[in-house]
């Protein structure tokens, strides 16, 4: 036993200190694309606008659109992959290290360059004093690939230590305050989806985690699915990526809970 304390002590304190300090991100992390729409118009006064299309093409979901010459990304359906961003000839389009991401609108996941990206805002009064003390989710897996779940389970770990936060999962939904939910929901889930969501005593919350439960992701345009968790329960707060990193997930959670300012 001696041995074990000794060797604990050595260890030391193992929880990160986020939001206090933020934790070291991989180098190969992506976070949310910045567009530079110079770079594009550049491009179409010097005759290469047929190039300010290919970002669009090489898009694996369909996430970006062009407007007015410009490209819009639509987060929930972004993929993270580094392809708009290695087609484009001009540069336009980057991928910062910002793991800040979810919203309360899916409106607000279209990015374009050119309005601030509006970042979730916290729970009105009410149910901020319902849940902002505690927080219960039930944790559905819709048909996703179990990428975001992986990160999901994550935060539970004494790494991350979801609980410090008062947020913890609960494995029935009678005993839940919301729904984190991963994957585009299958066809097969909905009912399930539907279930779970029903037990969960109201008032409650809808949390979509991943493009999968956001727009379908990689699997959008695939009959199986019914892409996203919007299309069978109202969701509360968005969270793109493919998956989110743990990161995102927990600032989205702590936004949602009125635990991070605006500007942090």
């Amino acid at each position: 036993m001696i041995h074990i304390l000794l060797s604990r002590l050595r260890q030391g304190h193992r929880t990160l200190a986020y939001p206090k300090e933020l934790p070291e991100l991989p180098g190969r992390f992506r976070g949310r694309p910045v567009v530079d729409g110079s770079k594009c118009a550049n491009a179409s006064v010097g005759g290469a606008k047929d190039s300010c299309q290919l970002c669009a093409d090489v898009c694996p979901t369909e996430a970006i659109t062009l407007r007015d010459g410009l490209p819009q990304i639509d987060l929930g359906r972004c993929l993270f992959c580094p392809e708009c961003q290695e087609s484009c000839p001009e540069g336009a389009i980057r991928y910062s290290g910002d793991h800040r991401l979810a919203v309360r609108d899916r409106e607000d996941l279209n990015l374009d360059g050119k309005e601030e990206y509006r970042l979730a805002k916290a729970l009105d009064a009410e149910l901020m004093r319902l849940f902002g003390r505690s927080l219960k989710l039930r944790v559905v897996s819709a048909g996703g690939c179990n990428g975001c779940e992986v990160d999901v389970n994550v935060l539970g770990t004494i790494t991350w230590d979801l609980s410090r936060f008062g947020i913890s999962y609960v494995a029935s939904p009678r005993h839940a305050d919301g729904l984190l939910i991963c994957g585009p929901v299958t066809k097969n889930m909905e009912q399930a989806l539907r279930m779970t969501y029903d037990a969960i005593p109201a008032p409650k919350l809808v949390i979509a985690v991943g493009a999968c439960a956001i727009s379908g992701g990689p699997f959008f345009s695939q009959a199986e699915q019914l892409g996203g968790a919007a299309s069978v329960v109202p969701v509360d707060l968005f969270i793109p990526g493919c998956p989110p990193h743990p990161l995102t997930i927990l600032d989205g959670l702590l936004r949602l809970l009125g635990k991070l300012g605006q500007n942090a």
